[in-house]
């Protein structure tokens, strides 16, 4: 059986919940191509997804909301 992308994903956005209260950010890669880049604020409780090849950025107060469109992103 295949391991699952969305349970890896949300174990990097919980790590950056797990931070000393700092900004964290993240890069998310398919095959060496970077799609996207994610922050989270501690302080606002938010991340803030990036998408590298449009540039638009999207804000989520919901882990599951992120690792979503992360997933999505990471298959295009």
């Amino acid at each position: 059986m295949e391991k699952s992308q969305l349970v890896a994903i949300i174990k990097r956005l919980e790590a950056m919940q797990e931070s000393d209260g700092e900004v964290q950010t993240r890069r998310f890669e398919t095959n060496g191509v970077e799609k996207g880049l994610v922050t989270f604020d501690p302080k606002a409780n938010i991340y803030t997804l990036e998408e590298t090849k449009t540039h638009q950025t999207f804000d989520f107060d919901s882990i599951d909301l992120t690792a979503i469109e992360i997933f999505d992103l990471l298959g295009e």
